[in-house]
């Protein structure tokens, strides 16, 4: 770590070196879908859960939209993995390789036999820490390290699509996903209930064909939120003018509120893991959620016109935002839950179900227009 202290183990990964911000997560399963998440982009992995492999690596099987089922996008996404206990047998009826395989094969470094429970509790006391991971036969040279903070840099950018590509086309309503690094099974879920969907870039002229989207969806994503001057800027022209619905999770939460007038903050040390407990403050019932970010908004004083929509039970941080006249809402958790529970799945629903009724609403207005000026017509 860049505090100076240090932990040995053996390696099963790729033997190459790489620099991080080292975080954990609590999550007991999922280590295939937590390594693929495009919010660990540029981030040491520690698994507080000690075995960790048992069940190996799954095919990558493909779903009818074209995603992988079993992963969240095409590559290892975190710079490095540290665990307690390494499985060096795997057993799984999907399993087709070894997390050591994987991590090879992908380039990416891989330690157990750490004392997970001693770094966290530094990591804890001490927040999120740079730090450098070092896998072959040559020790490591603590001086020499090229510390790099990748929060520094726009993740988003990294992390997000260059072109537009279309999920579900037969889909009833159009939904433009702006990709800040999105998860695959928040594609799958929006396409799941019905709409058609639009992955567009982090930085994509939304404002441009505004009109054709019946919905707007923010996703999930590595980093600041700071870096997405581009992306705040175009959602704050939308909440101007757009009468449909928007929704963001994660990332998305954060560039919404941004958006509207708040403040973002770095948590010490994130929430990150299956078990966070989320208050619904529109009804008080509290749902448990998976969650994976280092940063979070200031609610303490909400802009005019919005207001708190979860709270972390925990902690007490920002758990979403919702606009008090327009379908503008966000949550910070990732209802999608892949891995997780599924206590929040039906926020896709209450989303694809709310853009189908604006499209509906928005035709039966026009179809009102188009009969009054009919009707005047025949009378002169």
């Amino acid at each position: 770590l860049r505090s100076g202290e240090t932990f040995t183990g053996g390696s099963f990964g790729a033997a190459s070196a790489t620099v991080g911000e080292t975080v954990f997560t609590t999550s007991l399963v999922g280590y295939p879908e937590s390594m693929t998440d495009p919010s660990y982009r540029g981030q040491l992995l520690v698994f507080t859960q000690p075995l960790i492999g048992n069940y190996g690596v799954p095919r990558r099987t493909r779903d009818s939209y074209g995603l992988l089922k079993h992963f969240e996008s095409e590559r290892i996404q975190c710079s490095g993995v540290v665990v307690s206990d390494y499985a060096t047998k795997y057993s799984h009826w999907n399993a087709v390789e070894s997390l050591s395989e994987w991590c090879a094969r992908e380039g990416v470094p891989a330690i157990t036999g750490v004392d997970t429970r001693a770094l966290v509790h530094i990591l804890r006391g001490q927040g999120s820490t740079l730090g450098s991971l070092s896998a072959g036969a040559q020790p490591l040279d603590t001086a020499s390290i090229a510390w790099v903070d990748p929060n520094a840099d726009n993740l988003v950018a990294q992390a997000s699509t260059d072109d537009i590509r279309v999920f579900n086309p037969a889909g009833d309503v159009h939904v433009a996903l702006i990709d800040c690094g999105v998860k695959y099974n928040i594609i799958r879920s929006l396409c799941d209930q019905g709409a058609r969907v639009s992955l567009v870039p982090w930085n994509h002229d939304i404002m441009a064909n505004l009109s054709a989207y019946d919905g707007i969806f923010i996703s999930n994503g590595p980093g600041s939120p700071t870096h997405c001057t581009e992306t705040i800027s175009q959602l704050r022209r939308a909440f101007a003018v757009y009468q449909r619905p928007i929704f963001g999770i994660c990332m998305g939460n954060q560039l919404m509120g941004l958006a509207a007038g708040l403040n973002a903050y770095k948590l010490r040390f994130g929430n990150r893991g299956h078990n966070q407990p989320a208050v619904d403050l529109t009804n008080g019932k509290c749902v448990i959620t998976s969650q994976n970010h280092g940063y979070a908004l200031d609610d303490s004083v909400m802009p005019e016109g919005w207001a708190r929509y979860y709270v972390n039970a925990n902690d007490g941080s920002n758990e979403g935002i919702r606009h008090l006249e327009k379908p503008f809402r966000s949550v910070q958790f990732h209802p999608e839950a892949k891995g997780g529970p599924l206590d929040t799945g039906y926020l896709f629903g209450e989303f694809v179900d709310s853009v189908r009724a604006a499209k509906q609403a928005g035709l039966a207005a026009t179809l009102s227009e188009d009969i009054s000026a009919s009707a005047q017509a025949a009378t002169a």
